[in-house]
C-alpha cells in the first residue's frame, strides 16, 4: 500500500495510458514521442522514469497497474487496480499521504521526484512537484501537497 485513503484530489487527469506495472503513490513522467492530443490517443503514455533527468512530470499515480490473466481472475476495483495498457488516474493538484519517499523530508521543504517516481526533498535534476506537509511517521509515510502545472 503506497497511499493512505486520506487525500484531497483537487485536479486529476484520466487521459494517459501506462504500459508497465507500477504501484500507486509515485510521480510518473511523460514518455517522449507521444502526442497525447485526444482523450483516447494511444501515444499518451506515462511511466516511472529510470532517470528523472530531462523528464517532465505528468502526475502522481493513483492506481496500481497490474499484469493479470483476466481469463482466470478479475481486477480488484476496491484496490484501484487497472490492467497494464489501460488508462490511469493521475493527481496533478492535491494532497496525499504516501510512503513512496526517500530521504528525510522536513515540513515545508520542496518535493522533487527521483528514480522510479520516488518523492525526495533533494533535487536530482528533476522538476519540483510539490511541498512536504509533514515529516516521516513511524510507518514511513509523509503528507505531501502535489502541484504539477
Amino acid at each position: 500500500m503506497a497511499l493512505k485513503p486520506d487525500r484531497i484530489e483537487a485536479y486529476t487527469d484520466i487521459s494517459f495510458f501506462m504500459n508497465e506495472t507500477g504501484e500507486r503513490g509515485g510521480i510518473v513522467v511523460h514518455v517522449s514521442g507521444g502526442s497525447g492530443v485526444s482523450m483516447d490517443d494511444a501515444n499518451a503514455v506515462v511511466e516511472y522514469a529510470a532517470d528523472p533527468s530531462g523528464t517532465n512530470p505528468a502526475g502522481l499515480l493513483l492506481n496500481d497497474v497490474v499484469n493479470l490473466d483476466l481469463t482466470r481472475q478479475h481486477i480488484n476495483w476496491h484496490k484501484d487496480e487497472v490492467q497494464i495498457g489501460s488508462k490511469v488516474t493521475l493527481l496533478r493538484q492535491g494532497q496525499v499521504t504516501t510512503n513512496v519517499v526517500s530521504g528525510s523530508p522536513t515540513i515545508g521543504a520542496d518535493a522533487y521526484y527521483g528514480v522510479e517516481g520516488v518523492l525526495t526533498p533533494t533535487s536530482t535534476n528533476s522538476t519540483k512537484v510539490g511541498r512536504f506537509l509533514s515529516t516521516l511517521d513511524a510507518d514511513g509515510y509523509v503528507k505531501v501537497d502535489i502541484n504539477i502545472t
